[in-house]
């Protein structure tokens, strides 16, 4: 099989859309769709200060080096890469290594900040302590939103006007379908390409939301990029888990249904935004974090572990 664009033998056949690439325009086919990506939703300004979330994992160092190919071309661009530590004996230690090298071969600054750093506890010891006090935490929810904060906390320190995240369409597809399931309409409308502006928050954006999990895959080996591919030892049965089955098995006998999902949502979510009030936030009085109760999801769950102290809450 040729490349549709030139006489070269083609490495990968897209069956959603029956377009076959050679390795040179494959590569080439997934930078334009970040970049239109980007032109898509208006992500990105000329001046914008970009902090990328970088686990080590192939899907934020593809993010990372395709982000840094664009600010090539825009001088007044600045590119951060934040990896959170958060504390998993031989497990982070790996990513960490990959996704300094990675920065500095790029030459953007890498900064690294670790859970213990910030709340005064690794994941792990979350973990054991979660089980000792017998509490409905498992490891995914407490790591999620303490990361989301720290990601956060630290795009704040480095002066970042957005905050770039690695979530591709496989990503966001799930993402829609489990909060269904879970019956969660805020967390769902606020599942988009770019959040809201809300003082605190970085706004964050997904360049990498059009593009299917396994095409990252690729393009992170056609690139020659270095990542950690052992899966988190957290990472067990969830709904999440099935969901993604779920979801390659129709891809499989309906290719494209992934895109079909994402698109449509962001048809319906952008109705039902102007139907549904807007959702008034407070500060949390801990870390005065926007918060839609008196004290955020994060600060609730030090609490429950009893952390003593956290670098992150205000100083009376």
């Amino acid at each position: 099989m040729k490349c549709i664009k030139c006489d070269k033998e083609a490495v990968y056949f897209r069956v959603y859309s029956g377009e076959a690439y050679c390795v040179k325009h494959f590569i080439a086919s997934i930078e334009e769709k970040v970049r239109s990506t980007i032109r898509k939703y208006r992500m990105l300004d000329i001046d914008d200060r970009i902090a990328v979330g970088v686990s080590g994992g192939k899907d934020s160092l593809t993010l990372l080096r395709i982000l840094a190919k664009i600010e090539r071309r825009f001088p007044k661009a600045k590119l951060y890469a934040i990896t959170i530590d958060e504390g998993i004996e031989r497990y982070r230690e790996e990513s960490i290594k990959l996704a300094s090298r990675e920065a500095s071969k790029l030459g953007v600054q890498h900064i690294v900040v670790s859970f213990e750093e910030l709340y005064g506890l690794t994941l792990d010891d979350m973990i054991a302590e979660a089980k000792k006090r017998s509490l409905k935490l498992t490891p995914c929810s407490i790591c999620g939103i303490l990361r989301r904060k720290a990601l956060n906390y630290t795009a704040v320190k480095v002066g970042a006007n957005k905050l770039a995240t690695a979530h591709n369409l496989d990503d966001e597809a799930q993402t829609l379908i489990v909060n269904i399931l879970h019956g969660d309409l805020f967390r769902l409308i606020r599942t988009k390409p770019v959040t809201d502006y809300r003082e605190g928050f970085v706004r964050r954006i997904k360049p990498l939301r059009e593009i299917p999990e396994k095409e990252i895959a690729l393009y992170a080996y056609l690139e020659g990029i270095e990542f950690q591919s052992e899966p988190c030892p957290y990472r067990g049965v969830s709904i999440r888990s099935e969901v993604r089955l779920f979801l390659n098995t129709l891809e499989e006998n309906h290719p494209g249904i992934k895109f079909t999902v994402v698109r449509m949502w962001d048809t319906i979510r952008s109705i039902m935004e102007r139907e549904l009030p807007r959702v008034e936030l407070k500060r949390c009085r801990l870390c005065g974090d926007p918060s839609v109760s008196d004290v955020c999801s994060g600060c609730s769950i030090l609490i429950a572990l009893d952390v003593k102290g956290s670098r992150i809450w205000m100083q009376d």
